[in-house]
């Protein structure tokens, strides 16, 4: 019988035994997978990793057994499998690493499957989503860019064999079709963060060296506004090295201090000394981990509205929003009357390492129980088309349940 011509069955529950669901309280299984660029936690530059460090405590601080795949040393709570002998920074933009390390990946995944079990997978990677047709388990992958044409469509290609969690609201509005479970804003550990009230007489910038990120706008803003200004962040890159040369240096004065590549501690005091953090991106930043590093030291913010900014800093409470670059000069001048004490707060209420971890537990059992219904209601479709080719063959017809012949 074609589907066309079966009957339209009432709605009916479906028993407990055909759609199980996941126990609320039990550990969940989880296999993780990072890029093998740098470890994690990060030495220095790595803003993926250190949100990864902190999601996979907060995992184990929670009861579950997380398994870190990645390259590098061991740095977390959870157990970590290392697939390369080294952590390859030198490799970062190359096809080679990608499909090396999903390769890598994917037998270490199998093997942890099938000697202890795996509930989900959760994978960091770009490549790495590639395999979840091979696990047979749940696989969470977090956006951690933008979407742009070229990531929007691999997603879509992806379907429904991933889900997607959002590191912004914003991330997932301009990319409303994905397969999207959840958004889980970024965080970090308060108490890994000094808190300072007094500051010194400097804006900092600090981050890449890039178009997107835009330093020569901080230089510019920095400079009429009469500020000293720390930069500080990544200069490897092709496209780094050749902005840093065209843009950056011929705008360096005197009163500039272009620090390089900031540690973990340099990291920390920079931010906590500043007067603000310069924020003058040209991009639609998906988060922006900087920003509640900055605030969690008690130093605000001054951007420009882009990305998650918005939905990251609190205008006029933890930071000045503003829509022009012109508009920084004055911005960098009112950022001093702001309280340190709130910018804080804040972090703690909204960014704060616990709420990471309950975000993603959360997203991991929804991503169990999405797989459930999918395979449960497969399993009861097939044996309703079994039924019905059944009764093709021997003539009697079905009615709907309350129904007339």
């Amino acid at each position: 019988m074609s589907s066309a011509h079966r009957p339209a069955w009432k709605a009916r529950s479906v028993s407990h035994a055909a759609v199980r669901r996941d126990d609320p309280d039990r550990p969940l299984r989880v296999a993780m997978v990072v890029p093998p660029y740098f470890d994690v936690p990060p030495k220095a530059y790595g803003g993926v990793e250190a949100v990864v460090a902190d999601l996979a405590d907060a995992l184990v601080d929670r009861g579950h057994h997380v398994t870190l795949i990645g390259a590098g040393r061991p740095g977390t709570k959870a157990r970590f499998v290392p697939v390369w002998d080294r952590t390859v920074p030198e490799l970062l933009g190359g096809p080679y690493p990608e499909v090396m390390h999903a390769i890598a990946a994917r037998r270490a995944v199998q093997r942890l499957a099938a000697a202890e079990g795996v509930d989900v997978v959760h994978d960091h990677s770009l490549a790495g989503p590639l395999n979840a047709p091979a696990y047979g388990v749940p696989t969470v992958v977090t956006v951690h860019g933008p979407v742009g044409e070229d990531m929007a469509r691999y997603y879509t290609e992806l379907g429904d064999d991933v889900h997607l969690v959002a590191i912004s609201d914003r991330q997932r509005e301009l990319a409303p079709g994905l397969n999207w479970i959840g958004t889980v804003h970024n965080a970090l550990r308060l108490a890994d963060w000094p808190f300072q009230s007094e500051k010194d007489d400097y804006a900092l910038f600090l981050g890449r060296f890039h178009p997107d990120k835009a330093p020569h706008l901080a230089l510019e803003a920095a400079h009429r506004a009469g500020l000293r200004l720390v930069l500080a962040g990544k200069c490897a890159e092709p496209i780094e090295k050749e902005y840093f040369e065209r843009e950056v240096r011929p705008r360096l004065t005197d009163n500039d201090h272009v620090f390089g590549v900031a540690d973990a501690t340099a990291k920390r005091e920079l931010l906590a000394k500043a007067r603000c953090l310069l924020f003058p991106i040209q991009w639609e930043e998906p988060f922006g981990m900087v920003m509640i590093e900055a605030m969690a030291c008690g130093t605000p913010v001054v951007a420009l509205r882009s990305g998650a900014v918005p939905e990251v800093v609190v205008d006029g409470v933890t930071g000045l929003v503003r829509d022009d670059p012109a508009d920084l000069v004055q911005a960098l001048h009112d950022v001093r009357h702001l309280d340190p004490a709130k910018c804080r707060a804040h972090v703690a209420e909204h960014f704060d390492v616990g709420g990471l971890g309950a975000g993603y537990e959360a997203a991991y059992r929804r991503a169990v129980e999405v797989s459930r219904l999918r395979r449960d209601y497969a399993a009861l479709d097939s044996a309703l088309d079994r039924a019905y080719d059944q009764m093709d063959n021997d003539g009697p017809t079905l009615q709907p349940s309350g129904g007339r012949p």
